[in-house]
Formats: structure tokens, C-alpha cells, sequence
């Protein structure tokens, strides 16, 4: 977004003005080329379509670039991130996604080192070959795996946070690449994947949780998958009335994700006596995914039309590097 200094309102930013807005891209060592979605959008009002829509202009522009950078709003670029990764398989070109807390045109605005570094970030090479070749958060000097970030802060530049995952690289007077963090080139054909089934609930536990309120929502809505928002490593009640209602579910198909409502932690089912009948019962362990990763990957797995034991194989294994 970019300030209206006349009307102090926030509107939609001109991409094709860019280089204007910003002319410090001029002085980086790489061509940079601009498209923008017909119509932009707040990012509040993402939607899976929209995704593929950037996987679209993504896959369309493969071959042209060396790399793609996404402005995009912070409040649901987690999700984004997260979904994009899963949505691109094969991924050999970096995917950056950026923004700012404070926009475009405001005189403390963060956009522009923001943009300045994902741009170099995304330009980088190493061996005559793209240096990053994943799906990237790039904010406030830290670029993330995108698939392991959270937006943590409504208020601070630093709004992002990757709690189960080091940073990728660093930016200070240099720039500091993790190598180990990084995921491997692969020398393979980029698939994209377009089905993503959104029927999903998210169940974020709490005590005094009814049996009345969560029997209506499973047994009154269509769903496709469910979420598990649990305690500490995993912990649920151990209710005959709730282990039944997860059962349930289970044995007609519909898959059980346990992920912690804690910010950092992996989900360890079996080291209490409350989360040993989940796992008995076939719920999914999340390990340390994060919410944004574990929605994204099950819309993706669930647009696949997978028998319910391969979801669950493929559900508890990294296939992006979003879970440890």
C-alpha cells in the first residue's frame, strides 16, 4: 500500500512505478521486471484462488527469471507462503515473498529495505545457479522458510517469526547465508498444483469446550479435514464423548490433525496419558508445524483425493521442509 498525503487514506500501490518509488533498485546488479494482479488486493481478502493465480504468473514467468519477489500484505503472508510452497513442487528458482509494516510514502516506512534486500536475496547466484530455491519470507534483515513463519507482531518491524526453524540468512553490513538451512537444488521439471480443498476445521481447544457445541459442529457441517489446536505436546481431553466425535471422523475418512497452540514445541503424542488414545485412535501427529503450514498442506493433500493412510504418511512426513 502507499500513503495519499492529501487524504492521509491508504491505497493501492502502482507497480509500474516502482523504480520511481524506490530508485535504490536501480543500483542493484540485476534486471527487474514488474506485473501486478488486474486488480490488487488487501491481503485480508486472500483467497486460494488468488494463489494460483501467483503460481499462474509464477510458472508463466519461469524460464524468463532468475527469481520472483511477491509484495504482498503482511497480515496473511504466512498463509501464502506456506501455501505457495506446497503449490509449487520442484521449486528451483527463489520465491520471495515481502512487505512492510508501515506503507510505502511514510517517511519511517520499512518497504523499502524490505524490497531492496528480497530483490538481492532473490538475485543471488552460486554456480552460475540460483543461490535459494525455495519459497522465502524475507522481513525486518531476516529471510525465513516461508512454510515455518507466523506473523507474530501487529506493531514491530519485525513482525515475523520462524519458532521451530533458524533463519535462512541474515542481512547486516553483509549479507549471511545459512547454507545448512537452505533446501537442496533440484535439477526437475516445476510442477504446479492447482486443487486445494479449503473444507477444513480448525478446533482450538479450551477448557469448557462443550459436548453440546463441538457434537453440532461435526455432525452439522461438511467438512473435509480437521485441525487439532491442542495443549502443550499435543494434550487433549481424554472424554469418551470427544474421542468418540475424533473417531468418528477418522473412520469415515476425514482426517485428524493434532498441531500445539503453543508458538514453538513439536506435538509428541504418547508422552501423556492425555495425547496416547489420540494417537491410538489414528490422529495425525503435526510434529512443530505451524498453523498457516498445516492448513496449507492439507488443502493441498486433500486436493489430491488420497486414501486416508497415505494422507497420514504423507501428512507426518516433510515434503517442503516445513516440519523438523
Amino acid at each position: 500500500m502507499v500513503k495519499d498525503f492529501e487524504t492521509g487514506a491508504l491505497k493501492n500501490f502502482d507497480f509500474d512505478q516502482l523504480l520511481n518509488q524506490i530508485p535504490e533498485l536501480k543500483l542493484l546488479d540485476c534486471d527487474i521486471a514488474t506485473i501486478s494482479f488486474d486488480k490488487p488486493i488487501d491481503s485480508s481478502n486472500m483467497q486460494p484462488n488468488d494463489w494460483v493465480h501467483m503460481c499462474h504468473l509464477i510458472e508463466e514467468n519461469y524460464s524468463k527469471h532468475d527469481g520472483f519477489v511477491v509484495l504482498h500484505g503482511s497480515d496473511t503472508m504466512s498463509y501464502t507462503a506456506s501455501a505457495l510452497s506446497f503449490m509449487l513442487e520442484n521449486l528451483s528458482k527463489p520465491v520471495i515473498l515481502t512487505g512492510s509494516q508501515l506503507p510505502i510514502g511514510d517517511l519511517r516506512t520499512d518497504a523499502k529495505e524490505n524490497l531492496i534486500t528480497a530483490v538481492q536475496l532473490a538475485s543471488l547466484k552460486k554456480r552460475n545457479r540460483p543461490y535459494i530455491t525455495e519459497v522465502c519470507l524475507y522481513f525486518q534483515y531476516k529471510l525465513y522458510r516461508g512454510n515455518r513463519t507466523t506473523k507474530a507482531s501487529a506493531e514491530h518491524f519485525e513482525a515475523f517469526t520462524s519458532p521451530n526453524y533458524l533463519p535462512l540468512a541474515t542481512s547486516g553490513v553483509h549479507l549471511t547465508i545459512a547454507d545448512n538451512n537452505l533446501r537442496p537444488y533440484k535439477r526437475k521439471k516445476l510442477i504446479v498444483h492447482e486443487k486445494m480443498n479449503t473444507d477444513i476445521l480448525i478446533i482450538h481447544l479450551f477448557p469448557g469446550l462443550s459436548e453440546r457445541l463441538l457434537t453440532d459442529i461435526f455432525t452439522k457441517t461438511n467438512y473435509s479435514g480437521v485441525i487439532l489446536k491442542t495443549f502443550g505436546n499435543g494434550n487433549a481431553s481424554t472424554s469418551p464423548w470427544f474421542l468418540n466425535l475424533m473417531k468418528n471422523c477418522i473412520n469415515n475418512g476425514i482426517p485428524v490433525v493434532n498441531i500445539t497452540q503453543c508458538l514453538s514445541g513439536v506435538v509428541q503424542m504418547g508422552n501423556y496419558e492425555t495425547s496416547t488414545q489420540l494417537a491410538q485412535i489414528g490422529v495425525i501427529s503435526g510434529m512443530d508445524i505451524t498453523t498457516e503450514a498445516a492448513l496449507t498442506k492439507m488443502m493441498y493433500l486433500l486436493g489430491q483425493n488420497l486414501a486416508i493412510q497415505v494422507f497420514k504418511t504423507i501428512f507426518e512426513t516433510s515434503i517442503r521442509g516445513e516440519m523438523s
